[in-house]
């Protein structure tokens, strides 16, 4: 399909109309139809939207007595515990912007990004991992309050008291003090009038990106954006009444991904979530079965990781009606292995923190195409860009950098406008996102992303993609996972070196998979080696993380 000479669309057969609001008013609306209905399955315990609904209503009133104000940055320093939504939705409702940082972060990490966004106010938990690094960037940095969780009264009564008791090591030894404040202490039982948000025009969210060179950078999403991509999402699903719908909540709500495509999902279409602390394969196949989950957003290591497990075979999945993959390409070889071995449908998508989370999926039901990200989402158009030159078109037929116009698009990078130029380009009257992604797409409509602009290796004047290598040597049936980055060389520049881990019990040796490998590659994509590890690096959501790799090695 020709999409280079116009903008393509997504040719949408709903008459949809998407409704840009403020989220706390999108829950407040579907807290307002069935204030008693489920929302978060915690370990036991069953949250509804009326209680989270009041709970986050008494963080604003909170953060306001705090002296909080419109625009002001509140930070979440959290996993995926119920307290999370109740700050998420309560910051907003005080005006505020709320800030995601990754409970993986160090203290150099954080107080960085805590002093580029100008957080006043962070949210933690009483574990010692996360209150230590948070009561060091207390100290180090501009953050003026902590306000700390108590995980224990999270859980069902007799849990909590088991976890006092008899786990006394995992909870933090803490301070209070004018700066460092109890959770319940910040949620007073007063009357509060959220703040009138226009979902136009206030920020909602800093998503910092994980950043292809140096220091991360703030995504501004609006509440318009967030809103929208709920809404977005929520059209895809064929399924009938959302509210019969549970969702497996693996993926870290800091992540955009889990904001849209679990968070405020969820809360636009009144559905369920049924939350685990972080992924841990065994906890995750009980609370599948247990809650009778209907949705599994997941990225391509947690598929791997549940194919790997062996309580998966005696695990009742009768429930779940699809799983939907993101974060990274889904390796053919897992994507056949776990529809044959579980019965469910997994489909593949694609989004980025700019986008607000989701640009285009694979139908949950019908006609599909493995290996491809599937189609726009509603209200979304591309351009593919010329690879060398992106103020023009890409050839017809050929791969172009995608660029995404849409309701979902940030408004820019917090506190960068010089990063405009490069960030966006203007086709006719519209502002398009570079997204760096390689893509094509076919006469369906079905988009596939090729590579990255970055991660192209110039072999020789060849330019070659390392994911077409990995994609060749993931065929060999030793190897489990493969990352492929270009390594200096005098002659012809660079030139393309495999990372691969094996699969157990495999025995072929590195010098056997290179031969192989360049059996099956073009000339110009033959490796020098091929290197064996025990693990490859991961990102903070699970993906593998070839920029990681290549600090490392180069």
């Amino acid at each position: 399909m020709n999409v280079n000479n116009a903008a393509y669309h997504h040719p949408t057969p709903w008459d949809t109309r998407f409704e840009a609001m403020s989220l706390p008013a999108m829950l407040e609306r579907t807290a307002g139809r069935d204030p008693g209905a489920p929302f978060l399955h915690f370990l036991g315990r069953t949250y509804s939207y009326g209680a989270i609904l009041a709970e986050a209503k008494r963080f604003a009133a909170g953060l306001a007595a705090m002296g909080i104000e419109r625009g002001d940055r509140v930070g979440l320093f959290l996993p995926n515990v119920p307290i999370y939504a109740s700050a998420y939705y309560g910051a907003m409702m005080a005006g505020a912007i709320v800030v995601n940082f990754s409970p993986l972060y160090t203290v150099e990490e954080l107080a960085w990004q805590v002093d580029d966004s100008g957080t006043r106010a962070l949210v933690t938990l009483d574990v010692p991992e996360l209150y230590g690094t948070a009561r060091d960037v207390l100290e180090a940095s501009g953050l003026e309050r902590l306000i700390v969780g108590s995980l224990a009264d999270m859980l069902p009564r007799l849990k909590g008291i088991a976890f006092r008791l008899l786990k006394r090591s995992q909870i933090a030894s803490i301070e209070w003090s004018g700066k460092v404040r109890r959770w319940k202490d910040c949620t007073p039982d007063t009357r509060f009038e959220p703040v009138a948000l226009d979902p136009h025009e206030d920020l909602a969210l800093l998503q910092y990106t994980g950043g292809t060179t140096g220091r991360p950078k703030g995504a501004m999403l609006g509440h318009d954006q967030l809103s929208i991509n709920a809404q977005q999402v929520a059209a895809i699903n064929p399924f009938g009444n959302a509210s019969d719908e549970v969702f497996m909540g693996a993926l870290p709500f800091f992540h955009v991904f889990a904001n849209t495509a679990l968070l405020n999902h969820a809360v636009v279409t009144g559905a369920s979530i049924a939350m685990v602390p972080r992924f841990e394969t065994e906890q995750v196949l009980k609370t599948m079965g247990k809650c009778r989950t209907t949705g599994f957003p997941g990225v391509p290591t947690m598929f791997q990781a549940l194919l790997d497990h062996p309580d998966l075979a005696k695990t009742d999945l009768s429930s779940l009606k699809v799983c939907i993959s993101g974060g990274a390409p889904m390796p053919a070889a897992v994507h056949t292995r776990f529809e044959e071995t579980t019965g469910v449908r997994l489909v593949e998508g694609y989004g980025l923190t700019e986008s607000a989370g989701v640009v285009s999926v694979n139908p949950y039901e019908g006609f599909r195409k493995k290996g491809t990200i599937g189609q726009l989402v509603a209200g979304t158009e591309i351009l593919l860009l010329d690879k060398e030159d992106p103020a023009q078109l890409a050839p017809d037929g050929a791969p172009g950098e995608l660029a995404i116009h849409g309701p979902q698009v940030m408004r820019g990078y917090w506190n960068r406008p010089e990063t405009e130029a490069e960030t966006f380009v203007t086709h006719g009257n519209k502002r398009y996102l570079r997204t760096g992604d390689v893509a094509i797409m076919d006469d369906d409509g079905f988009l596939s992303i090729v590579d990255r602009i970055k991660d192209m290796i110039a072999v020789g004047g060849f330019k070659v993609f390392p994911s077409v290598v990995e994609d060749a040597i993931l065929k060999h049936d030793a190897v489990k996972e493969a990352l492929v980055i270009g390594v200096p060389e005098d002659y012809l520049g660079e030139v393309p070196r495999a990372f691969v881990t094996l699969k157990e019990g495999a025995g072929a040796s590195a010098e056997e998979l290179k031969d192989w490998l360049n059996h099956h590659v073009g000339k110009h994509e033959r490796v020098d080696r091929v290197v064996i590890r025990d693990e490859l690096p991961r990102t903070i959501i699970g993906k593998l993380d070839r920029k990681a790799l290549r600090a490392e090695v180069l």
